[in-house]
Order: structure tokens, then C-alpha cells, then sequence
């Protein structure tokens, strides 16, 4: 049994501020995946950088401070920790990191926004499609695959507390659940709705400027995916949406 929990922690510094580290790992994970860390190296305290019984590894953006990140916290020493899909454009975002263990690859991701000037969009557009394309070519190597983490879109109506007023927003554009429509069609799960097809009001992000968490108006838009082998080997799933610090709460898987 090996557990995985991934969290958008939206600032890794803040949830550490606010003592909400500590009820993350009372969880005692044996992998850890964060987005959204915003932190640079030499701005995470050394309680953050060395976990007792973790081994850790960061993908921090090279463009601007404060802003995007990765991170995995892993028990076991992987075989192999890579941080690139090989596109600059992509890499210098500080957006992946991927570690490969005996018998499956993790990869953890921070997929871009998309909100604000337009072309942001189609830079999450073109992310979106060269992932695809990256994790397919990456399944002919190594069967065994999942991918977590923020992929910044509710893929069914199922997946918002109110689909229809968000029709245009980004989030849930009619080209971004395209696009995991096209990623489902290619072999992928995702494995909440694997375990709980018609479950409602299931959300793990909400909107804190609006007390939308309160109110249970959120979004499910962090996701774990597993290739048709790796779902073999997936025994549950479950949103901890009573661990605080965040806009986005952890989800979690079991092995």
C-alpha cells in the first residue's frame, strides 16, 4: 500500500505561515506532490526543504519570482527526478517535475491558468497538447503512469457547482473540455470519477475573495489520471476537503 497526495498549496511558504503544514503530513504520505509552491530555493525555510524521512525535489520558475512551482516529497529515492517536457517556453514556468520508481512514473503538474490577456490562453492550449503528446510517447516506454496536480479545468458539468453561468469562462470553455475529452479518448482515467462516476457537489478548489469554500461553490479541477495498467493498481481516491490553508485542497490516492 503506498499512498499519494497532491495539493495545490497556492504559496508553500503560506500554508507553512498559516500551520497547515503539519496537517498535511499527519497524513504521512509516501509521495507529496505540491503546485503552485511560489518559492525560489533560497526562499524556502530548511523545515520545508528537508522533511525527516523525505527525500525532496523542486522545479522552481527561471521568469519571475513568486509565481508557479513544483514539488515532490517522496519516502522512497526515485530511480530518476526529471523537470522538463524540453520546451523552453513550458520549462522556464517551472510547471513539471516527474520522478520514475521501480514500477510506475509520477509526474506532477501545474498546468497554466489561462485567464487574463489572450494570449495566456492558447499558451495553456498549446501546453495542454504538447503534455498529451508527451505522456502518450511517454506510455510506449513505461506503461505504468500517472499524473497529478492543478489542471485548471472542470471537465463536466458534474465536475462545478454552476456549469451554466461559467459556460464562458476559462476553466470551462467548450475548447478546454475538448481537450480532456481528447485526453480520455486517448486511454486516460481519471480516477476520482473512475471510483465515483455520478458523485455531486465533489469540488476541490473554491473562490476565497467570495467565501465560495463556506458555501461549497468550487470546482473540481485538480485531478489524478492513470494510464488503463497503473488504474490496475489504483485501490481508492478521496478529496480531503477538511485540510485548510489553500484555495484548493489536496486529493488523494492509495496503491
Amino acid at each position: 500500500m503506498k499512498s499519494i497526495i497532491s495539493w495545490n498549496v497556492n504559496g508553500l511558504r503560506a500554508v507553512h505561515r498559516k500551520g497547515n503544514w503539519e496537517r498535511i503530513l499527519e497524513e504521512k504520505p509516501d509521495i507529496l506532490c505540491l503546485q503552485e509552491t511560489k518559492s525560489l530555493p533560497d526562499q524556502l525555510p530548511a523545515e520545508l526543504k528537508d522533511i525527516p524521512g523525505y527525500h525532496s525535489y523542486f522545479h522552481f520558475p527561471t521568469v519571475k519570482k513568486g509565481y508557479s512551482g513544483v514539488a515532490i516529497y517522496s519516502k522512497e529515492k526515485p530511480l530518476k527526478v526529471s523537470r522538463d517536457l524540453g520546451i523552453e517556453t513550458f520549462d522556464q514556468e517551472g510547471r513539471l517535475i516527474m520522478a520514475e520508481y521501480k514500477h510506475f512514473i509520477l509526474i506532477n503538474v501545474y498546468f497554466p491558468n489561462g485567464g487574463g490577456a489572450p494570449e495566456r490562453l492558447r499558451y495553456k492550449l498549446d501546453f495542454y497538447d504538447y503534455f498529451l503528446e508527451f505522456i502518450d510517447k511517454l506510455r510506449k516506454i513505461q506503461p505504468n503512469i500517472i499524473f497529478t496536480g492543478d489542471v485548471n479545468v472542470a471537465h463536466q458539468a458534474i465536475d462545478l457547482a454552476r456549469p451554466k453561468e461559467n459556460e464562458t469562462h476559462v476553466g470551462f470553455l467548450p475548447i478546454e473540455r475538448a481537450w480532456m475529452d481528447k485526453l480520455v479518448s486517448h486511454g486516460w482515467t481519471d480516477v476520482f470519477r473512475h471510483f465515483y462516476p455520478d458523485q455531486t457537489e465533489a469540488y476541490t478548489y473554491w473562490d476565497m475573495k467570495t467565501f465560495a469554500r463556506e458555501r461549497n461553490v468550487g470546482w473540481r479541477i485538480d485531478y489524478f489520471f492513470a494510464s488503463p495498467e497503473m488504474l490496475k493498481k489504483v485501490k481508492s481516491m478521496e478529496i480531503l476537503d477538511s485540510i485548510m490553508g489553500s484555495d484548493h485542497c489536496p486529493i488523494k490516492i492509495v496503491l
